[in-house]
């Protein structure tokens, strides 16, 4: 059997020690500590509250590495939720809820590209999706997906093959327009290039 491998991340490293010797007997999972230079699968992140410091290091995971990281936090509430949530997380736990299996259980869900959530905190994070996408996203013809509608329009032209000229004229756009909201795109998705847009819009079945 495969193991999942796990790093323990906490402040106080008492926790940090407690956890991982927790998750050590188990067969599923294996705890890879700081000094080993193998990339784990899942970060779990230990922190008392969701404070400034503990986004700093979400974030930083985040950035520096494809680990997938699950937050331990002794309070967990709506604002706590979306704000872990935008840093990247894919897994929350309740520290009173933070038994061995449980932990295993999120930690498995989240190497296999999944989320886990406290399901009494579930409903009230698709009611902010829902809020956001109506009161922000939608009058500025914005989806989750990141696109403008324009914007798709765009990229399903440049997938046909045609060039700026050919967009701009089929889209009544100037040929400046048509190359601005190409930047925009790529830019703002960190896309390397239009062919890369393009994959990025099918993947999400845009187009």
């Amino acid at each position: 059997m495969t193991r999942t491998t796990v790093r323990v991340y906490a402040r106080d490293p008492i926790s940090e020690a407690g956890v991982a010797s927790a998750l050590r007997p188990r067969p599923e999972v294996r705890v890879v500590g700081p000094q080993e230079e193998e990339a784990p699968d899942v970060v779990l992140v230990i922190s008392d509250e969701v404070d400034d410091e503990t986004l700093n290091t979400l974030r930083f995971l985040r950035r520096n590495g494809s680990s997938r990281v699950v937050l331990i936090s002794s309070h967990l509430d709506d604002k706590d939720l979306v704000r872990a949530v935008e840093s990247g997380v894919v897994g929350l736990v309740r520290r009173a809820d933070a038994t061995t299996d449980r932990l295993v259980s999120v930690i498995l869900t989240a190497a296999a590209g999944e989320g886990a959530v406290p399901p009494d905190l579930l409903g009230r994070l698709l009611d902010q999706v829902g809020r956001l996408q109506r009161t922000v996203l939608d009058p500025r013809g914005i989806t989750f997906t990141g696109l403008a509608a324009r914007e798709v329009d765009v990229l399903r032209l440049v997938a046909e093959g045609w060039d700026t000229a050919q967009i701009a004229t089929k889209l009544s756009y100037s040929e400046r327009t048509v190359k601005n909201v190409l930047h925009d795109v790529t830019t703002r998705l960190q896309l390397r290039n239009r062919s890369h847009a393009v994959a990025y819009a099918v993947r999400e079945g845009l187009i």
